[in-house]
This record gives structure tokens, sequence and C-alpha cells, in this order.
């Protein structure tokens, strides 16, 4: 007895990449993670001669560069729901479509009217609220494509297109802001991102799922039956706590550096190059970040606990 058409289809959308189509979207969302960190990282190299422009002091430069925090904590549970709910690759693609467009179009949004600092902060807010589903998304979807043995690698070698993103924005998008203005910063990586939604939707994607999964997010209608979790359970136990605290001072210290390092060096050093402060910091994040997911695998494929190898990993981990 076959099981029902809902079943078998759920099965096929949940099924494991073969390896060539492991090492595709590997390569693919590895692009895609440089791109996310390629237009989050633009206001930043960009605040001091925007704020020039338009006037703006220290506070108020503050204000552009952490409304970017106020969306992006707010969707970072809805972008998981999403990923399980109608599949990580297209949460993310439709949230790298939009995210793109706003970034490519913030030179205009900037021009409006006379309220720069208002559109520059409801710009910010919309990018993080789209930006904010893509990790949790990312999760989702390589926790039910790749295999376990694989998982760490993948995700650390993904993740370390965090770091080739600032990289790219620190070197071109300082080289553009000193030949072109910050208004050509926003358009490369806005338009870089456009491309690459472009490819994924030609080459990666099936359109008649892409459709659907519009349809379900215009409706409001889950595409699967919603599982119950525990949340009382998970909240009462110390180990969910002790991920969340290590989270939030990690984040908070690595997205402080990201955001002030180029005004701070900009500040603090007016006659180098913003090529070079732009990029240094971030050459030894790339490989660690690529080691430590190897040797992650490496850990748990030789008998070493995965909680273990987690929580070392979470003590020494890399930028």
């Amino acid at each position: 007895m076959q099981p029902p058409p809902e079943t078998r289809r759920d099965a096929a959308e949940n099924a494991q990449w073969s390896r060539p189509e492991c090492q595709v979207w590997t390569g693919t969302l590895l692009l895609g993670t440089c791109l996310l960190y390629c237009a989050r990282v633009t206001m930043p190299v960009c605040t001091v001669a925007m704020s020039q422009d338009f006037g703006w002091n220290k506070k108020e430069a503050g204000i552009v560069l952490s409304s970017f925090f106020w969306g992006y904590c707010l969707t970072q549970v809805v972008g998981g729901h999403l990923g399980d709910r109608i599949g990580g690759e297209k949460v993310i693609l439709l949230s790298a479509s939009t995210w793109g467009s706003i970034t490519m179009a913030t030179p205009l949004l900037a021009h409006l009217g006379s309220a720069h600092l208002v559109s520059m902060v409801f710009s910010r807010v919309l990018i993080g609220l789209l930006q904010g589903v893509y990790f949790p998304a990312l999760t989702s979807l390589l926790s039910q494509r790749v295999r376990e043995s694989e998982r760490a690698f993948t995700y650390s070698t993904v993740g370390a297109g965090s770091q080739f993103g600032t990289l790219v924005t620190g070197v071109v998008g300082s080289l553009l802001l000193d030949w072109c203005g910050w208004q050509s910063v926003f358009y490369f990586s806005g338009g870089l991102t456009l491309l690459w939604v472009c490819y994924v939707y030609r080459y990666l994607l099936n359109e008649k799922d892409l459709i659907l999964a519009l349809g379900v997010l215009a409706q409001g209608l889950p595409v699967a039956r919603p599982s119950r979790v525990p949340w009382r359970q998970l909240f009462r136990k110390p180990s969910v706590w002790a991920a969340v605290c290590s989270q939030l001072s990690s984040a908070c210290s690595f997205f402080i550096l990201l955001s002030w390092l180029p005004t701070f060096f900009k500040e603090t050093f007016p006659h180098s190059k913003g090529w070079v402060f732009n990029v240094v910091p971030w050459l030894v994040a790339i490989p660690a970040s690529l080691f430590s997911g190897f040797l992650s695998d490496h850990l748990i494929s030789h008998g070493y606990g995965t909680i273990t190898v987690r929580k070392s990993m979470q003590v020494g981990r890399p930028f």
C-alpha cells in the first residue's frame, strides 16, 4: 500500500541532496550569505560620508546603524517557522529579492524628501526584518537536505560567506566610496544580490513551487500539519538559556565591531586607506570559520559527543 500523495510530496521535498546537488547549493548559499553581508555592511562603510552629506551627528548616525537590528531581531523565529513550512530556499529567495531591491533603492530613498534620517531608519528597519529570516531558514534547509555527518562543515562553509561579504564590501565598497561616492556602494551590493536572485530562480528552483509558496504566504495557510513544540519545557531547560546567552553575547560584540569599526578607523586614522581597515580584521575569520566546521565534523566522526563539540566550538567561536 502506497502512502498518500501528500506524504510522498512532503518526503520528496525534504529528501536529502545528492553530493553534486549539495555542492551546487553549498556554493550558491555561500554566495548568498556573502551578498547578505555585502548589503548589511554597506551602511557602516558609508556612514561617515552620509553623515557629512546630511549633517548627522554621532547620535543620529548611531540611530541609523542600530535601526537595522530593530527589525532583525523580530523575524528570527518567523524565518525558522516559514523555512519549515514552505522550504528554506524559497524563504531565502523571496527575502533576498526584497532586501536587494531596497538596498539598491537606498540612494533614491535618501533624497526623496528633507527627512533623510527618517527615511534611512525606515529602510534599515525593513532590511533588518527581511534579512532576519535568512539564517533560521538556512538552518532549516540544511538540517533537512544535508547528511548529518556533513552538516557542520557545510554550515560553516556557507557561514564563511559573512566574512567574504564583509571583505568584498570592505575592499570594493571603500574604493567605490572614494571614486564614485557612497551611492555607488548601495547600487553595487543591491545589484549583485538581484543578479544572484535571478540565477537561483532561473536554475535551481521550481517555478511552480515558488508560486505555491507565494500563495501560501498570501493566504496565511500552512502547507503541512503544524508540529506541537513544547515551548514551556524548552524554556525551563538551563541549556536553552545558556545557548541564548551565548548567542546574545557573541552577537553583541560582533555587530558592534561590524557597525562601528569603519567609523572608528576613519576618525582615528583619517589619512589611512579605507580598503585597508575595512579588510584586515576579516581576513583571519575566513580560514578560522572553515577550519572550525572541518574540526567539528572530524571530532564527531571520531566518537566525541555532538554537545561536547558544540560547547567547545562556542567557547572558541571565531567571528
